[in-house]
């Protein structure tokens, strides 16, 4: 349930020093991923590209703490890119209906904001219930949900793109790409969010309660553990985080459609158990999904930055790299 709770394979120098591989070996990757970096390409490091790096990296950091419950609690959701596309047609195509009658205004912000949060939390509302309540598994429901929400932007949008009113999104872009004290919004709402996260997975019993179930269902049921409340719940967290990241996404670039959000969902998976999240449940850390998120931008931004690999392989090194961190896991544990 928590780091000392786990017994991962340490490294005993001839001094006694115990470096805990399982929890600091994320953060070591992520120092020689900086270090080579800023060796590779000397604007690597600079203000401009590490904010840019970070407002970029805040969406998919936003889904993955909340992917983060999901996954410790033994779930899956393989729906949130899709998701997140849905919510921002929706938005878009409320805030355009609302322009003749409401004007141009704050108001009209408030009102998408608002649908984003309400779709998000009813998705992740239908994905909780059809695994808690109809038990179907939640690879099977949220791959079936994957398909709907995709199929439903493309329809909204009659296979092209839905585009915000030209003067709305003027009002809306302060939301992605203006800040606090030089610091963009999205960054700032992501550090919020993981801190917030952080302490609800290590502090409270809902915390513990997803750690449980993930560890073992039945054991939790007999701890009195209210194993079907709790599942939901990750699940309507989850959905209601997809609508906050959508929120800071749609005034980046103003439009959705049926690209939008396209591999988020292994984006946000492969930050989790980079992070040292358990794939089969049982153990969970926030902060290590937030270093897993920065590992995967600043690889992506590296990529691009020095033309090593050619950055439409992107999705593929995210896919080896899940498979490695998973097979990692699995030698751990048989370590133990």
């Amino acid at each position: 349930m928590s780091d000392h709770a786990a017994t991962p394979a340490k490294t005993t120098s001839s001094s006694g020093f115990k470096i805990d591989f399982h929890i600091w070996g994320p953060v070591i990757a992520l120092v020689v991923l900086v270090v080579a970096g800023a060796m590779m390409n000397p604007n690597f490091l600079s203000y401009g590209n590490v904010t840019n790096v970070l407002a970029r990296s805040a969406f998919i950091g936003i889904i993955a703490v909340g992917m983060t419950f999901v996954i410790t609690s033994g779930g899956l959701d393989l729906s949130v890119g899709s998701m997140a596309a849905f919510i921002a047609g929706v938005m878009i195509l409320i805030m355009n209906a609302l322009v003749p009658s409401m004007g141009v205004g704050i108001g009209i912000v408030l009102v998408g904001m608002a649908s984003a949060l309400v779709v998000g939390l009813a998705a992740g509302l239908v994905n909780g219930l059809l695994i808690t309540q109809a038990r179907i598994e939640a690879f099977i429901v949220t791959l079936g949900t994957m398909g709907i929400f995709r199929s439903l932007i493309t329809w909204l949008a009659d296979g092209g793109t839905l585009s915000l009113d030209y003067t709305v999104r003027e009002l809306y872009r302060p939301v992605y790409y203006s800040g606090l004290f030089g610091v963009a919004w999205p960054i700032i709402v992501f550090a919020v969010i993981a801190i917030i996260g952080e302490i609800v997975m290590r502090h409270t019993a809902f915390g513990r309660h997803c750690a449980a179930i993930g560890s073992n269902e039945q054991v939790a049921r007999y701890s009195a553990v209210h194993v079907d409340r709790v599942r939901l719940m990750t699940y309507v967290l989850l959905g209601i985080l997809v609508g906050i990241a959508t929120i800071m996404y749609v005034p980046r670039l103003g439009s959705a459609s049926s690209s939008t959000g396209v591999l988020w969902e292994l984006e946000a998976i492969a930050a989790v158990i980079i992070g040292g999240t358990m794939l089969k449940g049982g153990f969970g850390r926030v902060w290590g999904t937030v270093v897993g998120v920065l590992i995967l931008s600043l690889i992506d931004n590296l990529l691009n930055l020095t033309d090593l690999v050619s950055p439409y392989l992107n999705g593929a090194i995210q896919g080896v790299i899940i498979i490695l961190a998973v097979v990692l896991q699995r030698q751990k544990k048989a370590q133990r």
